[in-house]
């Protein structure tokens, strides 16, 4: 599905940082069917996520951007709630950015479009699904995002989920991973082929496959150390049972 544009403080990119680009875009090609044009990853000629190489400000890793209409306001939001800004603005290609930290460490991007609004497709096999915030303390969590983005938590499919002012879903919650990030999910069409072609290229499976919400979901690393998740979509039967009776009684009243 063709992606025009991101509501604010959603997640709307996504881009890996690594010493060796390289290698790293070898392992994505193979697993994902990912092309590499200059610093972004692209699947059927739209761009999914993007990729640099680590310098002193940018650990490596997966970091998830989230959209900000205005990157300056924001980060000030951000500092007052107790964060901390990790980077300056910088100018991309088609968007500005900066690197954050939440009070207890987790490190996400500020993405400011200005004709790049970030991934251009999601949906299909090969893009971005979801992201989930790693963490213990949720009551620090749900402090510092509710008042920098007005998420709220909620808990009511079995599993941590943040929700927008507007009550959309944003992102997810994941406890006893005993560590602090922000990880992405990319979907998949079989989580076991996954695993498979993971091992072939040279990562490996930290946990899973478990079901997750209305997926399969397996935490996984690249060669060079990055984590990152895959989700597939679970297919249940439905199953109507309507009482003979209940029939006839919808008939009659509709005739009657």
């Amino acid at each position: 599905m063709r992606i025009r544009g991101f509501a604010p403080s959603t997640p709307c990119w996504v881009e890996l940082t690594t010493s060796d680009p390289d290698d790293a875009a070898g392992f994505y090609a193979g697993l994902f069917g990912w092309q590499v044009e200059g610093d972004r990853f692209l699947r059927n000629g739209q761009a999914v996520a993007g990729i640099s190489r680590t310098r002193p400000d940018r650990p490596e890793g997966w970091l998830t951007y989230l959209a900000a209409p205005d990157l300056a306001a924001t980060a000030e939001r951000v500092t007052r709630a107790y964060g901390r800004q990790l980077t300056w603005p910088e100018e991309r290609r088609g968007a500005c950015s900066a690197i954050m930290a939440d009070p207890s460490g987790a490190m996400f991007g500020l993405w400011q479009a200005a004709g790049f609004a970030g991934a251009q497709v999601r949906g299909e096999p090969g893009t971005m699904e979801w992201a989930d915030l790693l963490t213990d303390d949720v009551n620090a969590a749900t402090s510092f995002y509710g008042s920098v983005f007005g998420w709220t938590l909620s808990h009511e499919f079995g599993s941590g989920e943040w929700l927008s002012e507007a009550h959309d879903s944003v992102a997810g919650l994941i406890t006893g991973r005993y560590d602090v990030r922000w990880q992405p999910s990319f979907q998949v069409a079989d989580t076991t082929e996954t695993i498979d072609r993971c091992a072939g290229l040279g990562g490996r499976v930290l946990t899973g496959p478990v079901e997750m919400g209305l997926g399969s979901y397996v935490e996984m690393i690249d060669p060079l150390g990055a984590p990152f998740a895959v989700t597939a979509p679970v297919h249940r039967p439905v199953e109507l049972n309507v009482a003979y009776n209940d029939i006839i009684g919808m008939e009659l009243t509709y005739g009657g």
